[in-house]
């Protein structure tokens, strides 16, 4: 039977999943204020959010190489704090360059904190010999929630100053809470093949990456394009364009909360089977849908099936067979948070040229391609027992 620690541990790393999230849908009420605050284009606002991407893409297999070398917990403490701090440098940058450099930084630490929680949640199911990371997922869908939702109030009530003021505040609290309660590994584990220098050899771990980018596109498509799929295409107006994602992620977080549940009864790979094609049938559905009622229904039949999908691929990154779990996880989350990165412009580019239409239906053939190949997200169902530390 697990101990208290651990179950001390399973809440902790969900309130960093929390605070995670918190900040990230705290960013999404300050774009438009950082728009007129700087006039920017809507090339200039593009580019900065690149860069913002672009700081957390890098920041990923530098962190898994120190979680490597030091564990999750001490980097999860580390970039949680800096984490909950990188707002400050966005609302006091006083000229274009330096919100560049705040929004590499910014992105940097919910990076680095990403790849330290779900390492640490692995540890934690190691610990308590179940699941846990589809409702740590849900932890993180529901700081989303929260941050967007109370932040454009606060924004609009009291200024952006006030408003980052108090979203750090409120981050730091909990990370600070959380941090004595998180799970420590007994010794990070380091590769025998190789695996000093951060970069696993083994290929599997890497196709693992590409399941995860495969699963997290249909997401960023559906949170980037949804909407005007429907103003452009069926004629929706405003409000009913925004449906879409409302329903899909609203489903997406609930069905995380139930998903650990599903996953410790059916396996890993039967839950991965059936959520891939739950999803693939939804984005068929969006894809061929008449209208925006049916459009709507069909995003939200897939964020049924995306909601434990990435989950169940960063369980199994973490607990590849000859490698540590923060190496796995690394790669896992570089390759899929690319794909996050760069599939927006590339979906807009191809739309120009054929609408949204065949390309929600594209998303249907690569879901399918993920329930083909289900069968490699069988770690997940692997669960390697972590000793309790002695020390």
């Amino acid at each position: 039977m697990p101990g208290n620690d651990a179950l001390y541990g399973r809440w902790a790393v969900a309130g960093l999943f929390f605070a995670n999230g918190f900040m990230t849908g705290s960013w999404a009420p300050e774009i438009p204020v950082l728009v007129a605050r700087f006039s920017l284009s809507e090339t200039a606002l593009g580019l900065l959010i690149v860069v913002f991407g672009v700081g957390a893409v890098l920041a990923m297999p530098v962190c898994g190489y120190l979680i490597g070398r030091f564990g999750s917990r001490a980097v999860a403490r580390v970039a949680g704090l800096l984490c909950c701090l990188s707002l400050i440098g966005i609302a006091a940058a006083p000229g274009i360059p330096s919100v560049a450099l705040a929004l590499v930084f910014f992105g940097a630490m919910l990076g680095g904190m990403d790849v330290a929680m779900n390492s640490n949640a692995v540890v934690v199911e190691r610990r308590l010999q179940r699941a846990i990371m589809s409702s740590s997922h849900g932890f993180w869908s529901l700081g989303g929630f929260a941050g967007a939702g109370l932040g454009g109030l606060m924004v609009e009530q009291w200024g952006y100053v006030a408003h980052i003021s108090m979203v750090t505040t409120f981050a730091l609290l909990l990370v600070i809470v959380a941090m004595p309660f998180l799970i420590v590994e007994n010794r990070p584990v380091v590769a025998a093949d190789g695996g000093r220098r951060g970069f696993p050899r083994g290929a599997l771990v890497y196709v693992t990456g590409v399941i995860a980018l495969f699963c997290m596109m249909p997401e960023g498509a559906v949170l980037d394009w949804a909407a005007l799929y429907l103003q452009q295409e069926m004629g929706a107006d405003y409000f009913t364009a925004s449906l879409p994602f409302t329903a899909f992620a609203g489903v997406m977080a609930v069905m995380r909360f139930l998903g650990d549940g599903v996953r410790n009864r059916l396996g890993a790979v039967n839950t991965m089977r059936a959520s891939a094609c739950v999803a693939a049938i939804g984005m068929l559905g969006a894809g061929i849908a008449p209208n925006p009622f049916f459009a709507t229904l069909a995003f939200a039949f897939a964020g049924l099936g995306v909601a434990n999908m990435v989950p169940i691929v960063f369980s199994a990154a973490g607990n590849q067979p000859g490698i540590s779990s923060a190496a796995g996880m690394s790669v896992a989350t570089t390759i899929g948070y690319s794909g996050i990165l760069f599939a927006p412009s590339l979906v807009g580019f191809i739309a120009e040229y054929t609408g949204f239409s065949p390309i929600f239906i594209g998303f249907a053939v690569l879901l399918a391609v993920v329930l083909l190949m289900a069968d490699l997200v069988r770690p997940a169902d692997e669960i390697a027992p972590q000793p309790t530390p002695s020390t």
